[in-house]
């Protein structure tokens, strides 16, 4: 998905007044326009790996968000993040299932022959490519500490 088809999105929502999906895009946007100028100023297109990378970046907001709220006892101000959290991953691709991103752990693990946490950051940067937009990386991370020898 690149900026253009938000910037659609962003239009549509403000047409049929669907205020929080409106403001999650103006976020996102946003987002992907700082993005842009971290990356290579004015005349810098983002590409839909860039995209990809905001969208990212706000679920992992998002996420951090709820957490904190629930902690503090918020509960409304968790549920709001949580229903912008729904909108932004409609945009992300298909999430792996738990059970398939354990699979590509165990292989990469199994390629790696790791000797305990030290090797996190082989084993990591070996999933990043396979499981990149497709799969919560804390889950991941999570899960290759569980198979790591200590």
């Amino acid at each position: 998905m690149d900026k253009q088809k938000f910037q659609e999105e962003l239009k549509k929502s403000m047409l049929a007044k669907e205020e929080l999906r409106t403001s999650v895009l103006r976020l996102l946007l946003s987002a992907i326009n700082y993005y842009e100028i971290q990356k290579g100023g004015a005349g810098y297109e983002a590409t839909p790996e860039d995209v990809l990378q905001a969208i990212q970046s706000q679920v992992k907001q998002r996420r951090d968000s709820i957490e904190e709220y629930k902690k503090a006892g918020r509960q409304e101000l968790a549920d709001k993040e949580q229903k912008e959290l729904e909108i932004l991953q409609s945009f992300l691709p298909e999430q792996m299932s738990e059970s398939d991103i354990q699979k590509v752990v165990d292989e990469i693990i199994a390629e790696v022959k790791p000797t305990g946490m030290q090797d996190m950051g082989k084993i990591m940067g070996a999933l990043g490519p396979k499981l990149k937009g497709k799969a919560d990386m804390n889950l991941v991370s999570n899960l290759v500490r569980q198979r790591l020898p200590s």
